[in-house]
């Protein structure tokens, strides 16, 4: 449902996105939240899925501004970070970041109601960046796949490299006010079959965030592939723990 192309890390600087200055807003139906995250947590995810093993939830933090960075394997992964760290769980609004192309039709009708924005994943607009930037500094949660949104890649449960435009917004968030404080939480999600078939499993791995503060001295750039590096590492070690243990 969700995906980011990798344009988005090249355009992330303002000096380099697109002119673009349409107004962009994320919000959540009530309503239509109340109904939708019952019927997946209770109904349909029990249903289809044999387990949903979950490790770390600790790690989630409780106030201020949050990335949650999840690998991308499936689809599915779209209903498995509500699962684990909706509103129902965490008392917190979950905004998701989403490529233009999936916001049509009844799907873009349920995500544009469910807390989720458009981002043209080739020419980011500065609004879309700029919605993400002030989601932060009112202490919000931004979900970023980092991965990127090439499911058939990440079906191979190897971790992608990741790209620098997600450390450069947090660090351009970050600098854009101060003591604001921005964790990136890492998170692996894996299945027992790829493809993920009726009554597959699944774990859930969340590791300990990364405070973006401790990477905003000296040279941007430097910083950003600093981030995006440990950001890389903490993710492959949830992901070598998930593998190890399932196999």
């Amino acid at each position: 449902m969700i995906k980011q192309n990798r344009s988005l890390d090249r355009d992330a600087s303002a000096s380099t996105m697109s002119a673009k200055t349409d107004s962009v807003n994320s919000r959540l139906s009530p309503w239509l939240a109340s109904l939708v995250y019952p019927i997946g947590r209770y109904g349909l995810l029990p249903f289809y899925f044999r387990g949903i093993e979950v490790l770390g939830r600790e790690h989630l933090p409780t106030a201020g501004p949050v990335i949650l960075a999840p690998t991308h394997r499936s689809r599915w992964d779209a209903f498995m970070i509500p699962y684990i760290a909706g509103q129902d769980i965490t008392g917190r609004i979950l905004r998701f970041m989403v490529s233009a192309d999936e916001m049509t039709g009844l799907q873009g009708w349920f995500i544009r109601r469910l807390g989720g924005f458009s981002i043209d994943t080739q020419h980011p607009a500065i609004a879309s960046l700029r919605h993400s930037v002030e989601l932060l500094q009112n202490r919000e949660v931004l979900v970023i796949f980092p991965e990127g949104g090439d499911l058939q890649v990440n079906r191979s449960c190897q971790l992608n490299r990741l790209q620098p435009g997600l450390a450069r917004l947090a660090l351009q968030s970050e600098a854009s006010q101060a003591n604001l404080g921005i964790q990136i939480v890492p998170i692996s999600i894996s299945y027992s079959c790829p493809s993920v078939p009726w009554r597959s499993a699944v774990k859930i791995c969340i590791g300990a965030p990364l405070n973006v503060a401790d990477y905003s001295s000296g040279s941007s750039k430097l910083a950003a592939r600093q981030l995006t590096g440990d950001l890389q590492k903490a993710l492959q070690a949830l992901s070598e723990c998930e593998i190890a243990e399932e196999s």
